[in-house]
């Protein structure tokens, strides 16, 4: 089965660029795919990237909001993930995360394939939340 050809989409240009990554054989199912929870474990630590930076401490994924998959990722795609922090409160951060593919023969053309938005909450050393540093 043939994949449809879409356009290349330009890259975010107000979000960070947190984390790239190849899958491997390893990380795929019997039909040739990456598995939707390995690319969602890969969202989690790219969406904690950011967050991070302010919390300071530990931290510990809270929700996953939304999460979608837009399409298939493929053994040998670079995959790029981009973040953008969209809201803080008192002891929670959420991030939305953009994930975009190279293909393995499409080198510079972009795709996005998953999107998601998760919240982290800031947790002290006995995994209790806490106020985040202003």
């Amino acid at each position: 089965m043939s994949e449809t050809i879409r356009p290349s989409v330009d890259l975010p240009t107000d979000q960070d660029l947190v984390l790239k990554v190849i899958p491997m054989p390893a990380d795929c199912n019997a039909n040739g795919d990456i598995f939707g929870g390995w690319v969602m474990a890969q969202v989690d630590l790219a969406g904690s990237v950011l967050p991070a930076r302010q919390v300071r401490g530990r931290m510990a994924t809270v929700a996953v909001n939304e999460f979608i998959f837009k399409q298939p990722v493929r053994v040998g795609d670079i995959l790029s993930f981009f973040a953008k922090i969209v809201k803080v409160g008192r002891t929670s951060i959420t991030v939305k995360v953009e994930v975009f593919a190279e293909r393995f023969r499409s080198q510079g053309d972009y795709i996005k394939v998953t999107e998601a938005s998760l919240t982290y909450v800031a947790i002290d050393e006995n995994g209790k939340p806490r106020p985040i540093a202003a």
